[in-house]
């Protein structure tokens, strides 16, 4: 169900502004950052990762859908006395070496850009470039950009330089792919990670791997149907995947007329069914859900015979008409993404859904050592609106105990990303800590990256960090403090 417009009037934001936060970052920086509003919180020593797409365009072209774009890494570096460094660095995939040399797209993206030539030139090639534009993953020795569509691509953490792409070992055999949405386990700090071989019947593989980045568990389980899947939650005993209903008609993508995603066609007659795949291999179980589509979780957590699974949810897939640029989309008339809360009975296969917020949001971040227990605080990027679709412009606090948020707008001119929560060390308070967040400043015509104390959110930023350059609108990232 679409959602409903706002009027004009009452809307905080405007289209041109919006989209001039989409603009190709060409060049490589390295520099410090000397344009800095309000103080530097000296408990913040490490370095901001971020990961996402930051070639839009072409040999004159653009690229359909964003989420096309070659994979930029960004990294703010502080230092913990008051200055912080700024670097960022393309990705070196194979396609993107290619695609420099040649001066014009040369792969197909997943998300409808095709290769220059029409249909007849994009038919039956069915090899999507890797973009590696989604996530990172840091260990000291490496950093992975991570993309779920094939192989991690491994960066020097320091320098940003690629290394290549990597198979985790040989763990990753020949076109095995690696999700980009790994999960931390709170009491070892292993990482949880999983990778869809999407068919008639889709394969799930779950890993386990340790702080260097090497497979310590790998499973392997069969899921009845077409399995579109970007996210998953973690418990101390199971990963959960909700398989969205979707199907795909494939024959427009083999024919060269649109983008492998641009097939998949939304079932709202069908369930959602969620997946609990036990961590230790064991059998997985399945339960169902009303209709909905979701990109990410927030968290889920066990307690007794009931599951409980916070994620940010869509009525229907959130897609854009097939050969519509993205530039031209009407953002109003897409359906909105809100909190829910879905709660199964493991016992009777009972469940619930519960809409927790009206506003948009996206982008949930929550504090490590909650990950598989009951969270009190969650943090997202928010919509201005109170109701309907609009572009994400401030950040909200929400708080599950009493359902009670705080939040902040940069509208009218500003555009927001992620808010990454970064708690501070040996704090007892959930929400102890700072949220950073990339906020394209349409005013200024360049990005920032605001600072917020976590526990006061609706006060504003505690800094503003002022970049020289427009950074464009990213996906997903993670702090790491210097003393990990």
């Amino acid at each position: 169900m679409a959602a409903p417009a706002l009027r004009p009037e009452t809307r905080r934001w405007n289209r041109d502004d919006w989209i001039r936060g989409y603009v190709s970052l060409t060049e490589e920086r390295d520099e410090w950052i000397d344009d800095i509003e309000g103080a530097l919180p000296r408990e913040l020593r490490g370095t901001l990762y971020r990961n996402g797409p930051g070639r839009l365009e072409r040999g004159g072209q653009s690229v359909q859908h964003p989420f096309d774009g070659d994979g930029m890494i960004c990294a703010f570096d502080f230092t913990g006395e008051g200055r912080v460094r700024f670097r960022n660095r393309y990705v070196r995939t194979a396609g993107f070496v290619a695609e420099e040399k040649a001066g014009r797209f040369l792969q197909r993206g997943v998300f409808g850009t095709q290769k220059p030539g029409g249909w007849l030139a994009n038919a039956f090639d069915l090899k999507a470039k890797n973009i590696a534009n989604t996530n990172v993953a840091y260990s000291p020795r490496k950093l992975l950009a991570l993309w779920e569509g094939g192989k991690p691509y491994a960066l020097d953490p320091q320098t940003l330089d690629t290394i290549g792409e990597d198979d985790l070992g040989g763990a990753l055999a020949g076109d095995e792919s690696f999700a980009a949405h790994p999960r931390y386990d709170r009491r070892t700090g292993r990482m949880v990670n999983f990778s869809v071989q999407p068919g008639l019947s889709s394969t799930i593989n779950l890993y386990e791997l340790d702080a260097d980045f090497t497979v310590l568990s790998r499973h392997r389980r069969e899921a009845p149907g077409f399995a579109f899947i970007h996210d998953f939650a973690l418990t101390d005993d199971y990963a959960v995947f909700f398989q969205n209903p979707v199907t795909v008609n494939p024959f427009p993508y083999w024919l060269g007329f649109r983008g492998a995603a641009e097939c998949l066609v939304f079932q709202p007659n069908r369930p959602t069914k969620v997946w609990l795949f036990p961590r230790n291999g064991g059998p997985m179980r399945v339960y169902e859900t009303d209709a909905c589509f979701v990109f990410h979780h927030v968290n889920a957590h066990v307690e007794g015979d009931q599951l409980t699974v916070d994620s940010i949810a869509y009525e229907t897939f959130p897609a854009l008409e097939p050969g519509t640029m993205y530039r031209h989309v009407e953002i109003e008339k897409i359906a909105a993404s809100q909190l829910f809360r879905f709660v199964i009975n493991l016992t009777t296969g009972e469940t619930r859904r519960e809409r927790l917020l009206e506003r948009a949001v996206e982008f949930p971040s929550i504090h490590p050592a909650r990950v598989g227990l009951p969270r009190r605080w969650a943090f997202m990027a928010m919509a201005d609106a109170p109701t309907g679709n609009a572009p994400l412009q401030g950040v909200l606090a929400h708080d599950a105990w009493t359902g009670e948020t705080q939040s902040y707008s940069f509208a009218p001119k500003g555009y927001v990303g992620e808010p990454v929560f970064v708690p501070t060390p040996g704090a007892t308070e959930e929400n102890a800590g700072h949220v950073l967040q990339m906020v394209f400043d349409s005013e200024r015509g360049a990005s920032d990256l605001a600072i917020f104390d976590a526990r006061q959110v609706a006060r504003g930023p505690v800094a503003r960090l002022r970049l020289p350059v427009t950074v464009p609108y990213g996906l997903h990232g993670a702090f790491v403090r210097r003393d990990d």
